[in-house]
């Protein structure tokens, strides 16, 4: 799939982006090149020691910011597919700095989709969130609204040969700012107690793996306007404290702004637009001028999810356990996590 084809990766220097790397090196190795796009110098050079030019010449690190449209032009020159992770991504953080979250956020993704159609690009796959279903917090409400200008993207690229879709997901195990590692941290730094936010909360679980898989999937069987949605279980905050420190007592000090008690990927409403693959969901778009529901349902094998649906963390079928979250922290997060 994209052996001899150029990738550029938006916030190629993050989580997500040091992930694709690594399989998109192990499962194409044919693949002609590879564009690191992003703004840290830092985090750029520290992966350039990773991957030395002697050895991975197909590895290209290109300095620059989605907000940059002229910048981001010039990277996107003979590149096939973007794939775009670059984010501001902090809940609090866009709360406290909302003018910069929307330049990133929906101004960025606005300039992928322009240097995307002018460049002749032939497949874009954005990340998303679940934050971006029924928003109630401005980082949310941004990626809702690049979800919306990827998947209507599709009605203006007039007789381009190029498709724009959506992968939304839930908390990424061990990605910066997440849970997990903030909870080791304290144990490690020899916290008293752990802090929930609230005894309630939920949270969708998935690994960077089964991010990048998804992003794969994606680009292989995407039609155009789709926003895709895994099939992936819930834990509880309390759980996650509980795997990690079961000797250290947990405190609840209060929400965060901008924090939901549980978060949702598909509403009621969405629903009504709603295709069941199998592993995955799939949100059509509310318009298209391209293909019809139909198309969809029949492009997926595909059918629409029973009325009265919603998929919501708190409400989930699949959920973690205390060991189940201590195995996946061994696997995906710390291969030397022990109990303490």
């Amino acid at each position: 799939m994209l052996n001899g084809k150029v990738v550029l990766i938006t916030g190629g220097t993050g989580s997500f982006g040091k992930k694709f790397v690594e399989v998109i090196l192990r499962d194409y190795p044919q693949v002609k090149k590879i564009i690191i796009y992003s703004r840290g110098e830092l985090k750029q050079y520290d992966m350039q020691q990773k991957y030395p030019r002697n050895q991975y010449p197909q590895l290209r690190f290109f300095i620059g910011d989605v907000r940059d449209y002229e910048r981001l032009k010039m990277a996107c020159e003979g590149v096939n597919v973007i794939i775009h992770a670059a984010a501001i991504k902090q809940v609090d953080t866009a709360e406290y700095n909302p003018g910069e979250c929307i330049k990133t956020n929906v101004n960025g993704a606005q300039n992928v989709i322009k240097a995307a159609l002018d460049c002749g690009v032939s497949d874009v796959v954005a990340l998303s969130t679940d934050k971006a279903c029924a928003p109630i917090n401005l980082y949310g409400a941004t990626k809702l609204t690049s979800d919306k200008l990827f998947t209507a993207a599709n009605n203006v690229k007039g007789c381009k040969e190029i498709r724009f879709s959506v992968v939304r997901y839930g908390n990424v195990m061990g990605s910066r700012g997440s849970v997990i590692p903030f909870f080791i941290k304290k144990r490690e730094d020899g916290a008293d107690f752990l802090p929930i936010t609230d005894m309630r909360m939920t949270r969708f679980n998935i690994s960077l793996e089964e991010g990048v898989a998804m992003v794969m999937y994606a680009l292989k069987n995407h039609l155009g306007g789709e926003i895709f949605i895994p099939k992936i279980p819930s834990y509880k905050i309390s759980d996650v404290a509980t795997a990690i420190a079961p000797e250290l007592p947990q405190k609840e000090i209060g929400i965060r702004p901008g924090e939901k008690l549980h978060e949702e990927m598909i509403t009621r409403t969405d629903a009504l637009d709603t295709i069941d693959l199998g592993k995955y969901y799939v949100i059509m778009p509310s318009v298209s001028f391209v293909h019809t529901r139909e198309d969809f349902m029949k492009h997926h094998n595909a059918k629409l999810v029973p009325d009265g649906f919603y998929y919501s963390s708190d409400t989930n079928i699949d959920w973690e356990t205390v060991d189940s979250i201590r195995q996946k922290i061994k696997l995906y997060v710390d291969s030397n996590f022990e109990v303490k």
